[in-house]
């Protein structure tokens, strides 16, 4: 772990640092892919806008949410009641922001697939921020990949399995044809959370129902409903 660069003789939280340049990757190649494909400008600002107060909002609204109980048991430490974010709810949060923007503009076109990149490669750069953090990580293991994070036990670090998965879905998003039907978002999506449901078998989080935690719960629910979507699609 390496949860702070010293610079000039700051500390800065590589956390934060890998946090803001992924929403400045996600922006960046989601303005290059509009823009080499020739896709028309009109309402882009818009949807991009909607896709990241949504995404800020979605990740941490989870978090604000669980500490609800601590607000009322008296804690009033914002570091503690604000703490944590969540990937599954930024993607959520977004989603349904650009679905709310699109409706009030009249918009039946979809973006997605042209946001793809920055995504994906977006989380490949959060979840280095998570590892060098410290958080996120997995259960004890004996594999000879295994990570002390600190405690002694050597551990999955479930956060470079996720970020080479996304790595693997950026190079292959940034070869594929982008359209205004939005399939490849759907697949991403589909197959995100599918990934996600399975890595939490080896993460530290606690069930909740049927021995299944609360993300595999709402990951089960999104997967259904994409696959739903896939299914009546129209062929790429």
């Amino acid at each position: 772990m390496c949860p702070y660069w010293t610079v000039g003789g700051a500390a800065v939280p590589l956390y934060s640092l890998c946090v803001s340049l992924a929403i400045v990757a996600g922006v960046g190649l989601f303005l290059h892919e509009i823009q080499k494909r020739n896709v028309p400008r009109e309402h882009n600002l818009a949807i991009l806008l909607a896709s990241l107060v949504g995404g800020v909002i979605g990740a941490k609204l989870p978090y604000v949410f669980w500490n609800v109980s601590l607000f009322l048991q008296g804690v009033r430490d914002p570091e503690i009641l604000f703490s944590g974010r969540t990937i599954l709810g930024g993607l959520l949060g977004g989603t349904l922001a650009v679905r709310l923007v699109k409706r009030h503009l009249g918009l039946h076109t979809r973006r997605g697939d042209f946001m793809v990149p920055g995504i994906t490669l977006g989380i490949v750069i959060g979840r280095i921020g998570c590892f060098l953090r410290g958080c996120c990580y997995g259960t004890i293991t004996a594999l000879p990949w295994g990570v002390d994070f600190g405690d002694g036990r050597h551990r999955h670090p479930t956060e470079l399995y996720e970020a080479l998965v996304c790595l693997g879905w950026f190079a292959y998003s940034l070869r594929q044809q982008k359209t205004e039907t939005g399939i490849l978002f759907d697949w991403f999506m589909a197959s995100y959370f599918a990934l996600r449901f399975v890595l939490e078998f080896i993460r530290v989080e606690p069930p909740l129902f049927l021995g299944l935690t609360a993300f595999q719960l709402v990951c089960v629910a999104v997967v259904g409903w994409f696959g739903l979507k896939l299914r009546h699609a129209p062929p790429r």
